[in-house]
């Protein structure tokens, strides 16, 4: 076994809850204030987008018909949280003229990774197809996730969707944003507060891991990780950008004083780095390299996003 794959390593580099002793204060916020955000907004709740009991997604429409559709893809590590924890984060979207669609899928152990990213096709696909009933113009949808959510985020982008359903457009994702994200999944083999949970392959890493797939044909990934998290989770942003180059992945960011939980946040947050970034990538504008939104939060030493 190789040195870096060193089990208590490992979990002090991967197990983000404990990292994060603060953890169930940030899971506590998220739910509130997605209770507060289906209720004072507009939303159809638990749309199918597929046969299984676990491919349900909530929308929540734009006010004008003809905006961008967002799919935001929530993490857990592919084995827990749920799309209702993550409701507040479709309001400043939905706010700037997008439609939102939030889908849930079905968690490890019961399924595998490969299994999930197959349903996350099939939900894209259904947006794809079904997003005009809520005013969503289906030729420029984005997605958005956050850690697993980011993994599959990323999975989307570098599919081949005419190989998976010729009625399909090659372009169907425009773009990706990836927050905190794990692209190189061969550590979470090893990891052992993981490992018996996610059931990985060697064949699963293979197939299922962005870094290791060739770049997207198409479309941009804008990354970004909190600068309080791991070196490892540091180094999985670092290496999507590495193997993809940067014309796909042209943003590759650590945001000042941010945890794994924190980080997320910011994008609900109008003038953060983050909610700049997602605007940008939902509305097609060119971002601004490693400049700090304006009226951003002060951040700390010299307040330059480092950019890998």
């Amino acid at each position: 076994m190789q040195p870096r794959w060193n089990g208590d390593w490992l979990d002090r580099m991967y197990n983000a809850r404990a990292a994060v002793p603060q953890h169930p204060w940030h899971l506590g916020r998220w739910a509130l204030a997605s209770q507060d955000a289906r209720e004072a907004h507009p939303c159809e709740l638990d749309v199918a987008y597929g046969d299984d009991a676990s491919e349900r997604l909530d929308v929540f429409p734009a006010d004008r018909p003809g905006g961008p559709a967002v799919v935001f893809i929530h993490g857990g590590y592919w084995r827990a949280l749920d799309k209702a924890d993550h409701s507040f984060l479709a309001v400043p979207l939905r706010n700037a003229g997008a439609c939102v669609f939030v889908p849930n899928y079905a968690l490890c152990p019961a399924v595998t990774i490969p299994d999930i990213v197959l349903q996350m096709v099939r939900a894209l696909a259904w947006v794809h197809r079904h997003g005009a009933r809520w005013g969503a113009d289906a030729r420029r949808l984005v997605v958005i996730g956050h850690s697993a959510g980011a993994h599959l985020a990323a999975m989307m982008l570098a599919c081949r969707w005419t190989a998976w359903d010729a009625t399909l457009p090659a372009q169907l994702v425009r773009g990706a944003l990836g927050i905190s994200g794990l692209y190189d999944l061969e550590p979470l083999m090893h990891a052992p507060f993981i490992r018996d949970t996610l059931r990985l392959t060697p064949d699963d890493v293979a197939r299922a891991s962005p870094a290791w797939l060739p770049p997207p044909r198409h479309g941009r990934m804008l990354a970004v990780v909190g600068a309080e998290e791991s070196a490892e989770f540091q180094r999985q942003t670092t290496t999507l950008r590495r193997v993809w180059g940067e014309r796909r992945v042209p943003v590759c960011e650590t945001l000042p004083d941010c945890n794994h939980f924190s980080v997320l946040e910011q994008l609900s947050l109008p003038g953060t780095r983050l909610h700049q970034l997602a605007l940008a990538l939902t509305f097609g504008a060119r971002v601004p390299r490693g400049q700090p939104a304006v009226g951003a939060p002060r951040v700390t030493s010299t307040g330059a996003h480092r950019r890998c």
